[in-house]
């Protein structure tokens, strides 16, 4: 049952900090520590964050897109890791990448596996994301 409470806290994680940006919920969720293992184009790639720095990278993840939505495809758990297939879309609202807001709608996928503590807590994740195809979404001026 240990996998399904933790796919279950890992979808609230997600819609809470992530969808709808309470970022006071991360400290429901998230261990002392957080590492980031792999997470290529990350500015936090590779980096241990408190509490309080996670918290700082959901406000700057989040600001150029305030209407980011994760919609989770697949949830799978193995031992202490959570694995979550999702697709994200966004409208560009605020400088992203150099990029001027557009009010274009973006969109993107990926895989992240999550890691837990005993307690139960979020203490990192690796990643892979689409992030050339938001790249090229800009770049060309079109919604996806």
């Amino acid at each position: 049952m240990r996998g399904e409470a933790r796919k279950a806290l890992l979808a609230d994680f997600i819609r809470e900090v992530w969808s709808q940006g309470r970022i006071e919920a991360c400290d429901t969720y998230l261990a002392q520590r957080y590492t980031i293992h792999h997470d290529p184009g990350d500015p936090w790639d590779g980096q241990q964050l408190d509490r309080a720095g996670f918290k700082e990278r959901v406000r700057q993840s989040r600001a150029p897109f305030p209407d980011q939505r994760f919609d989770l495809r697949e949830l799978l758990a193995d031992g202490d890791a959570v694995a979550a297939a999702w697709l994200w879309s966004a409208t560009q609202q605020g400088v992203f990448a150099g990029f001027p807001p557009s009010g274009h709608r973006l969109k993107m996928s990926g895989i992240t596996i999550y890691y837990f503590d005993a307690e139960d807590r979020i203490t990192g994740h690796w990643q892979v994301a689409d992030r050339l195809g938001v790249w090229r979404q800009l770049s060309s001026g079109c919604p996806a």
